[in-house]
């Protein structure tokens, strides 16, 4: 097997991947909370270890990669109270909760395939593990680390960092925490303000309820990652993945939770990709800069310029490096766009680029060639350092293309260096990296299809039909076309 070393967030240095049972693997990534439509910021974790996944499947290991859907869409954050996200927004839509949920994650899952990125080995489901949350939670009772007040119970922090480092994933200081955490309204039946729910009890008017020991409610937020990666990857697994928004308060709690059921503690490699801006700001409702997937593919967001394929902005986001923060704006998503066409050019000459069997060239060119080749596999075992192997490639380029044009001679390439070429485009490129070409798309025929659709969701609307309106719009979306209303009341569509 390779050496590969990760960035372990853990221990703040960059350590050799020992997997606890090769070839064995077992990742465990957060996944959405399908409330709403997947945004930009979903994006990059999910693409992030769609890369890891892949990379380490290709090192030879059995990888069971396990992303969940939280689809219960309660939290319970610092600095913000419970609330049913789920519940309030199928309120809003008036949608029943699952179907909400089933609406967003079809959405959710059609962004991922657009982007390329391979389905995970198991996908589950918050709701669909109420018993293993409930049956976690009696253990951390029993043990002393939690306590139940009027049908909700909270994880005891104070009593947990008597014997356990508290804070020692995101640096926090319990201390500090303890004079900082801001009171929340209804939070006062908690011993210590940092005490997390673990379940929450539901009020009359809230919907999506379970029985349970201490009465009908719902399970706390990190208490689900908890059940669902101890189920499918035991008491201890190899890599636990997320945003570094996740790092305080969810994944601290998981491991406070996972080590007091399970004696030990979950994870051995924490990773966490840093955080997207776009055009130098935090992503936030109040600057409208929140941008939806259906938007980015489409142009439909008064901040593009333009439509970006998903293959233009997975490219970006595998330029910089996955710890390093990444911002979002037209100029960069533009100059990729031209970038990766360059690199897809040059793997299209070298598919049909041929030198003699019998040409073994000792010309310099192929040591320069054959280091840059080799040298993407050090970038990858060196914490996935997709950005060096994508500048390697860049490097390669203009002497592709100056084999093509005669600048660069072919009988000073050997037969090897060129196979060596080939080899690592087709393994980086796309075997790795997860792209694909774009295709241009034109077809006549099309536009009349789309048009006879377009045509009846604007009968259907004028009937007040906004069901069958609706069912237009997301069949059309989750087939990969972008319906867009225009100000003149016109109707214009993009491929996605």
């Amino acid at each position: 097997m390779s050496e590969l070393f990760i960035y372990n967030s853990l221990s703040r240095q960059k350590e050799k991947f020992t997997p606890i049972n090769a070839p064995h693997v077992g990742l465990y990534v957060c996944g959405p909370t399908v409330s709403g439509e997947s945004h930009l910021g979903h994006a990059r974790p999910y693409i992030t270890f769609d890369v890891v996944y892949r990379y380490l499947t290709q090192l030879g290991y059995k990888v069971r990669y396990v992303r969940n859907i939280t689809d219960a869409g309660h939290f319970e954050e610092e600095g913000r109270e419970a609330v049913d996200k789920i519940a309030e927004k199928s309120f809003l839509e008036k949608l029943e909760p699952m179907e909400l949920v089933q609406k967003y994650s079809n959405l959710y899952h059609w962004g991922m395939k657009e982007f390329n990125n391979i389905d995970p080995t198991i996908e589950p489901t918050a709701t669909g593990h109420i018993v293993e949350q409930i049956e976690m939670i009696k253990i951390i009772i029993e043990k002393g680390y939690a306590y139940e007040v009027n049908g909700s119970v909270y994880f005891d922090v104070k009593k947990y960092a008597e014997s356990h480092e508290y804070g020692k994933l995101s640096g926090r200081i319990l201390e500090d925490l303890l004079e900082t955490t801001r009171d929340l309204e209804g939070q006062d039946e908690k011993r210590n303000k940092v005490d997390f729910a673990l379940w929450k009890h539901a009020a009359p008017e809230h919907i999506m309820r379970w029985a349970s020991p201490w009465g009908e409610g719902f399970p706390g937020w990190h208490i689900e990652c908890s059940a669902m990666a101890c189920k499918y990857l035991g008491n201890e697994f190899d890599i636990h993945g997320g945003g570094m928004d996740l790092l305080f308060p969810h994944h601290e709690s998981e491991i406070a939770q996972s080590s007091v059921v399970n004696g030990k503690a979950p994870v051995r490699y924490w990773m966490h990709n840093n955080m997207i801006t776009i055009e130098g700001r935090k992503m936030g409702k109040s600057y409208n800069n929140v941008i939806k997937l259906t938007e980015l593919f489409s142009g439909g967001h008064p901040m593009l310029q333009q439509a970006y394929h998903p293959m233009v902005v997975r490219f970006y986001i595998l330029t910089t490096h996955y710890r390093s923060p990444l911002d979002f704006s037209n100029e960069a998503l533009q100059s990729a766009e031209k970038g990766m066409k360059r690199l897809f050019d040059a793997y299209e000459i070298l598919q049909k680029m041929e030198v003699s069997k019998h040409n073994e060239s000792d010309h310099a060119i192929n040591k320069e060639i054959e280091k840059f080749c080799l040298d993407c596999k050090e970038f990858m075992d060196d914490d996935f350092s997709t950005a060096k192997v994508i500048a390697n490639l860049f490097e390669l380029a203009p002497i592709i293309n100056g084999l093509k044009d005669g600048h660069v001679k072919t009988n000073d390439m050997s037969a090897s260096t060129l196979q060596l070429m080939k080899d690592t485009f087709e393994n980086y490129l796309i075997q790795v990296l997860g792209l694909k070409p774009i295709q241009e798309v034109s077809n006549s025929k099309l536009d009349e299809v789309l048009q006879v659709l377009i045509d009846l969701r604007k009968e259907a609307k004028v009937k007040k039909d906004f069901a069958t309106s609706d069912k237009i719009r997301d069949v059309l979306i989750e087939k990969g076309i972008q319906l867009k209303d225009e100000k003149d009341g016109s109707v214009s569509y993009s491929i996605l």
